[in-house]
């Protein structure tokens, strides 16, 4: 027997009375691929939209190994209990090639966070999108602040070149760090680095006390050879201990911080338009790619050329101009 449909208002009524299985349907109709659901989809973020922009969002990302799902369960308790704030975890799982399906599961991670009642975590395969984010992170950010979730965190798959999408979505970059891996710069991206707004070397107890305190020194030579933020906003660099709680309060400080600094000279709005801007044009070409893909034309000589391609008798630029040349209808 198939499920009923939900309608619009269904979802709008259950999102603001912070119903997180309202949410989590919501959520799943938004990534949903078919054309009817994407239409409800839009409407409802239409409907939601005053009710948004009310949290503070923070990205999270590190180096594979570095405790990321450890560190959010710290910090996200922390925030509830001693802010008394609810928050909502977007933990994008890096997706399987082969069953294009989420293979991490970040509830299992996080055990006592999932159990809080102020918290909502919900994990999602990343696709094929690049940036270390869901290519529908920024609406569930949106339905998330609709429900009342007061600090969003977004943790991304990891630290790589094309890694970068997460900070056009959020208002805070904290970086994760390792402590005593050799070369303390060594895999990291400078453009990662730039991007951060801070970053915490992680795991820094017991013997692993001293590696932290060098590191930071290291990274905080690393920041002064950066380029100033326009924002106002100079990064630091902390040490901190998920298993022990501790430094875990001053990274909430710091964040304080830089919202208090980027509230009062403007930037932290300016940020919020900018991004919305830049949301607009990566709306239009995912969607121009979506109908690229699904239009017949296209789909009816695709597989041919892709062959070409594969048997080396079209170059890549040569197919690319061939299919869109059929898209225009120009042949």
């Amino acid at each position: 027997m198939l499920k009923r449909r939900l309608e619009c208002k269904e979802y709008f009524d259950g999102i603001l009375a912070a119903n997180n299985v309202i949410l989590s349907k919501a959520i799943t109709l938004v990534e949903s691929t078919l054309d009817e659901d994407q239409l409800l989809a839009q409407k409802l973020i239409e409907l939601i939209l005053p009710h948004t922009s009310k949290s503070i969002r923070i990205g999270i990302t590190g180096v594979p190994g570095v405790g990321k799902s450890t560190f959010i369960e710290a910090f996200g308790n922390f925030i509830i209990q001693e802010k008394n704030k609810k928050i909502a975890v977007l933990a994008v799982d890096p997706s399987s090639q082969l069953t294009k399906g989420s293979i991490m599961g970040d509830k299992t991670r996080m055990d006592l966070l999932s159990n809080n009642p102020k918290a909502f975590i919900r994990p999602s395969p990343s696709g094929k999108t690049l940036g270390g984010v869901n290519k529908t992170s920024r609406e569930t950010i949106l339905l998330c602040e609709a429900a009342g979730y007061e600090v969003i965190l977004i943790e991304t798959v990891g630290v790589g070149q094309a890694e970068i999408a997460v900070k056009s979505m959020v208002d805070f970059f904290l970086l994760l760090m390792l402590a005593g891996a050799g070369d303390e710069l060594q895999g990291i991206k400078k453009g990662i680095i730039e991007m951060a707004d801070l970053i915490a070397i992680t795991k820094a107890d017991g013997d692993n006390i001293k590696k932290a305190r060098t590191a930071k020194v290291v990274y905080e030579n690393a920041l002064h050879f950066l380029s100033q933020s326009d924002n106002g906003w100079s990064p630091h660099v902390l040490t901190c201990s998920a298993l022990q709680s501790e430094g875990i309060k001053q990274i909430w400080e710091e964040i304080e911080k830089f919202i208090g600094i980027t509230n009062q000279n403007g930037a932290f709005n300016k940020n919020r338009n900018f991004q919305n801007l830049q949301w607009m044009h990566d709306s239009v070409k995912q969607n121009v790619e979506d109908n690229f893909y699904k239009n017949s034309n296209i789909k009816n000589v695709l597989s041919g050329i892709e062959d070409e391609v594969m048997n080396g008798n079209i170059t890549s630029t040569q197919a690319a101009m061939k299919l869109l040349k059929i898209y225009k209808n120009e042949v």
